[in-house]
């Protein structure tokens, strides 16, 4: 069967091309008061950091990291406390990505990540470790090293896994202490 050729002005219009328009008919627009313009997205304020920050300790240890568990609550503090950070009573205030990196950057950048927080007074901030669906074996080992590092940070009171629009399993809000 041959393609009928594409319209272009002063030719002939094709069987099918009138065809179509015979169906749908006249076309009106929308009125320009039914539109609604596109906004952009909000955009985060940046976080402004000393030009010469002191090393921050590397006091995060690896050892029993496979015992790390799913959800984490600091001692002393209410069960409530965890169920307002599962139903995003905090809002999320800056986000780490994990992706792409190895055990020993990874912990690196969570210490800088979690020392900036604390520079800034953030409350609730997202840390994003990936499921593992590319690690060898499809084990998320950057999931359960994150989650060992968190329950050892002095300013880290409780995590949870995110909500499934912000990475479900693949990351995890933290509420941070404000000093």
């Amino acid at each position: 069967m041959k393609k009928p050729p594409a319209h272009r002005p002063g030719e002939a219009i094709s069987e099918d091309a009138a065809l179509f328009r015979a169906v749908v008919g006249e076309v009106i627009p929308l009125a320009e008061q039914n539109r609604i313009a596109p906004q952009p997205a909000p955009r985060k304020p940046l976080l402004r950091t000393s030009a010469a920050s002191p090393a921050i300790p590397d006091t995060l240890s690896d050892s029993g990291a496979e015992n790390a568990p799913d959800e984490f609550l600091s001692n002393g503090l209410s069960r409530m406390t965890l169920r307002k950070l599962r139903r995003g009573n905090w809002p999320i205030q800056n986000v780490l990505d994990l992706h792409g990196n190895n055990s020993e950057a990874a912990r690196k950048l969570l210490q800088e990540f979690l020392h900036d927080a604390a520079q800034n007074a953030l409350r609730c901030v997202l840390v994003i470790h990936g499921k593992g669906m590319n690690s060898q074996g499809g084990e998320a080992v950057l999931r359960k090293l994150a989650r060992h590092w968190l329950t050892q940070h002095p300013r880290v009171l409780a995590y949870c896994d995110a909500p499934p629009k912000d990475g479900g399993h693949g990351a995890v809000l933290v509420l941070l202490k404000v000093s």
